[in-house]
């Protein structure tokens, strides 16, 4: 039994050992130099797709204002918010090329924002309702309520993330500096 299992495993050709041929320094440099290529073009798209979106709703904002000043108000408050998590998806970008570290602290501001957004919407689309009902109403509440518990999840994990990386100081440490 053992002489057909060596047998086999001498025979056989390892799928290894054809990527050991093919994935060699210089290919390597070509997939990282794409990948770099990737999150240039992606962070610039997000750049322009973020000032897109805050030049038209600035337009739609001086558009609608006269007629509408708080629906107008709302509409762009929740665009400049999209805006700001463009943004911040694109500082992320700029991060990671400059230290090819993703870190968890620009996905939890984003997850703030996107959460916060989603209370200003709902909150206006209820506000300028005239009749609700009241399974729309407890339906809002709960949503409501579900947005907060986030929010005040992730900013606790924010807050832990800040704990976490921060060197302890040398007076909490017991550690007296030699000055």
């Amino acid at each position: 039994m053992e002489k057909e299992a060596t047998a086999v495993t001498k025979n056989s050709v390892s799928r290894w050992a054809i990527f050991d041929r093919a994935v060699n320094g210089m290919t390597i440099n070509m997939m990282e130099t794409l990948d770099g290529l990737g999150y240039l073009t992606t962070g610039f798209s997000f750049l322009i797709i973020s000032m897109v979106v805050f030049v038209h709703a600035w337009y739609a904002f001086a558009m609608t204002v006269g007629s509408q000043a708080i629906s107008a108000a709302l509409v762009l408050m929740h665009d400049l918010l999209l805006v700001i998590i463009l943004l911040e998806l694109f500082r992320t970008i700029i991060n990671f090329l400059k230290t090819k570290v993703i870190t968890l602290e620009p996905f939890l501001y984003i997850c703030v924002i996107a959460s916060t957004r989603r209370i200003l919407t709902t909150g206006a689309q209820v506000g300028h309702t005239n009749e609700i009902s009241d399974h729309v109403f407890h339906r809002y509440l709960l949503d409501l309520g579900a947005n907060v518990l986030v929010i005040v999840a992730l900013v606790c994990t924010v807050y832990l993330a800040h704990r976490i990386s921060r060197p302890p100081s040398p007076e909490k440490s017991g550690v007296v500096s030699a000055s």
